[in-house]
């Protein structure tokens, strides 16, 4: 039999009266949470904006314009530029307009220079576990000299600066030194007997010389090139970049591939400059120190190589020194290494003996 309706079938209908009114009520949920997220971070961007001030941060260092420490503070300085939104002004004074390394630490210790980008061989004077860095014949490349100085020991040594009124923002390149002379090639460790070299004001490089039988001259860097000219002195040591920027060739007439120390710069803050800072303000120039490094370093190493090409091209006679002269070198001046480790920090000894231990593997 067929069953036959009166009316068609359909499905029981509810009202949609009140599906829309809830619908409406949740879409303006939704735009009031959407309108507080923004606002929130307008207010945040607004926050962060009024926490940083207009300032002017005079930057100083050694080298030439032309030099790549020169060019870090250049990429540091846009960095910061962008990230403060033009209201941190960094101030380049090259070529030490400001005084020597030592007179530029203490400026920022006083608070009357806001940064400096010296050798971290300047800073042995104060902390002296700084001249870890410089014992000679301790890295063989690059990577290993990053990995150093990035990692626990280098982070050791920054953390000890601070109670001497300067903060660190990581270490910038300066190349493996060399030294170069007005009388002979140095092609083995009897070659530096008797030679008045100039080295930097610091222990472990007048008593590595001295291992060397050379007689060392503390010397400011910016005296230099008259000393070499007048012949007060018979050469110096220093990355192929910094002998080629200051015109060294025009005084020198040998340059030798001794590698015996590689050498860094490190990015200093004056501590007093440094208090005054938002939290803001610090992790902007943090964060540009930590990114200028990697162009810094590049730009370096380029400059580096090069570098030799164009002192022969100027006149100067250029020599390697083998890796088995090297590590000779390196015996003789062990007892000075030794009598340095004895006297430092014992925890930073053995952070650097087990750090080097590692990447010499």
């Amino acid at each position: 039999m067929l069953f036959q309706f009166e009316t068609p079938f359909c499905w029981p209908s509810y009202d949609a009266a009140p599906q829309n009114a809830f619908r409406r009520q949740t879409v303006k949920a939704n735009l009031r949470g959407i309108a507080l997220a923004a606002t929130l971070v307008l207010a945040a961007g607004f926050a962060q904006a009024q926490d940083i001030q207009q300032r002017v941060i005079k930057f100083g260092h050694l080298n030439n314009t032309d030099h790549p420490v020169s060019m870090g503070v250049h990429k540091f300085a846009e960095l910061v530029a962008a990230k403060s939104g033009g209201k941190l002004k960094v101030q380049e004074f090259p070529s030490s307009t400001l005084g020597n390394e030592l007179q530029q630490q203490s400026a920022l210790q006083g608070g009357v220079q806001e940064m400096s980008a010296p050798a971290t061989t300047s800073l042995a004077g104060i902390v002296k576990e700084f001249g870890l860095v410089d014992f000679p014949f301790t890295v063989a490349n690059f990577a290993q000299a990053d990995a150093l100085l990035d990692g626990p020991l280098g982070q050791a040594l920054i953390a000890k600066l601070p109670e001497k009124g300067l903060v660190a923002l990581g270490f910038w390149d300066l190349g493996f030194r060399n030294v170069t002379t007005s009388k002979h090639p140095i092609t083995r460790a009897e070659d530096l007997d008797g030679l008045k070299l100039r080295v930097i004001p610091n222990p472990v490089f007048l008593d590595t010389f001295k291992a060397f039988k050379a007689n060392p001259v503390p010397m400011p860097f910016a005296e230099l090139y008259n000393a070499l000219e007048s012949k007060a002195v018979d050469g110096q040591e220093n990355p192929f970049a910094v002998i080629l920027s200051n015109k060294f060739y025009e005084v020198q007439k040998y340059v030798s591939a001794t590698n015996h120390v590689y050498a860094a710069n490190i990015v200093l803050v004056s501590k007093k400059f440094w208090d005054k800072l938002s939290p803001t303000e610090k992790k902007i120039l943090s964060d540009a120190a930590i990114e200028a490094r990697a162009y810094q370093r590049q730009v370096s190493r380029e400059a580096a190589r090069k570098a030799v090409g164009e002192l022969e091209a100027k006149g100067m006679k250029y020599n390697e020194v083998s890796p088995a002269e090297q590590a000779r070198m390196r015996q003789i001046a062990k007892p000075v290494t030794d009598k340095f480790l004895a006297s430092y920090d014992p925890a930073i000894v053995k952070l650097y003996t087990e750090q080097l231990s590692q990447l010499q593997k």
